[in-house]
């Protein structure tokens, strides 16, 4: 699967887990950068890539995230078809 498909996917869920359908993510997008974006949202975000995505993260790969490009990148080590 192509980053940028995978990344308007994200766009979706998370758009979806803040409320704003609007949004617009890139690779550099942070947590900071999107209002309504906690902890809690974050577990809620996390648990619905792994839903959407029929995968499992590890949680040192999540305390790794440090942006969506980083979380691509982690969903591509993953094998997405």
């Amino acid at each position: 699967m192509e980053d940028q498909e995978i990344l308007s996917q994200l766009n979706t869920i998370i758009g979806g887990a803040v409320r704003k359908k609007d949004l617009l993510l890139t690779p550099e997008t942070t947590a900071k950068d999107v209002p309504g974006w906690d902890s809690l949202t974050h577990m809620i975000i996390i648990d619905s890539i792994e839903k959407h995505f029929k995968v499992k993260f590890k949680l040192n790969e999540i305390m790794n995230f440090k942006n969506v490009g980083d979380t691509i990148a982690c969903l591509q080590t993953k094998g997405l078809k």
